[in-house]
């Protein structure tokens, strides 16, 4: 593994995330507050994102849990709602959320990139497990079964011939939900590191942990020179107002001695 002078500013911050995981509103808080360093975004898959990040390809990466967590730092952030996706005119679809016992007849399928920590997976088992879940999408869209995936994954899959129904678990059979997390490697909380937890976390750019903002540039003399050129200022420091200009006098009258200006009257 590469590795790199720490006390060298690095190019750029590496983040990962796995499909179905939408970081842009991080990203946007990332470039207002640290703009010096561009923020690089990499694709991994649910099973290689842990593995990414342990061996140094990104400095950090938003996952799911649970996961091996094996010499990661790892912060919860939010949980999925799990939802079922079923074709259109599928009768599950008449309600608005459906009950694990809904599923007892129908074909669940599950694939082997599942982030759904079962106990025991309801309905009916398929003949084979799907290799992905794009995999078992396009069976569920064939009429095959149904799929149950975190909501982010059910939207990153949109068909238009299939929807989905939050899926709600009993005492009995509890339903597993997603967590995302940001994780890390441990011993590595750079400040960049420290910056990005603070943006996920909704920590304000005053924030004593990070690198802070970025200062602003003084305006240069001549600049403040300009601006400022012309003006009077009165004793208080504030800039005076602009004289007001002289009102022209008005032709007087010639006198008699031809002098200009309004004549004399004799006694």
């Amino acid at each position: 593994m590469t590795t790199r002078d720490e006390s060298d500013e690095p190019r750029a911050f590496r983040l990962a995330h796995v499909p179905g995981v939408i970081p842009d509103k991080w990203v946007r808080k990332w470039d207002e507050r640290v703009p010096d360093v561009p923020l690089q975004l990499v694709r991994v898959s649910a099973a290689e994102a842990a593995d990414h990040v342990r061996d140094g390809h990104v400095d950090a990466v938003l996952l799911r849990l649970p996961t091996e967590r094996t010499g990661l730092h790892a912060i919860p952030l939010y949980t999925e709602t799990t939802v079922v996706v079923v074709e259109k005119e599928h009768l599950l679809t008449v309600a608005d959320e459906v009950g694990v016992d809904d599923l007892a007849d129908d074909v669940v399928l599950h694939p082997h990139d599942d982030t759904l920590a079962w106990e025991e997976l309801p309905g009916q088992p398929a003949i084979a497990r799907p290799d992905t879940t794009a995999g078992a999408i396009e069976l569920v869209a064939a009429g095959v079964g149904v799929l149950v995936v975190p909501q982010s994954l059910a939207r990153l899959h949109h068909r238009k011939s299939l929807t989905y129904r939050p899926l709600v678990g009993t005492g009995e059979f509890p339903v597993p939900q997603s967590q995302v997390a940001l994780a890390w490697p441990e011993g590595e909380t750079s400040e960049l590191m420290e910056e990005f937890i603070g943006i996920v976390r909704g920590r304000t750019v005053n924030s004593t942990r990070g690198r802070g903002p970025t200062p602003k540039q003084p305006k240069s003399t001549s600049a403040q020179s300009g601006a400022t050129g012309g003006q009077q200022r009165s004793r208080s420091g504030r800039p005076g107002k602009p004289g007001r200009p002289g009102r022209p006098g008005k032709p007087g009258k010639r006198g008699k001695g031809g002098s200009g200006g309004k004549g004399r009257r004799r006694p």
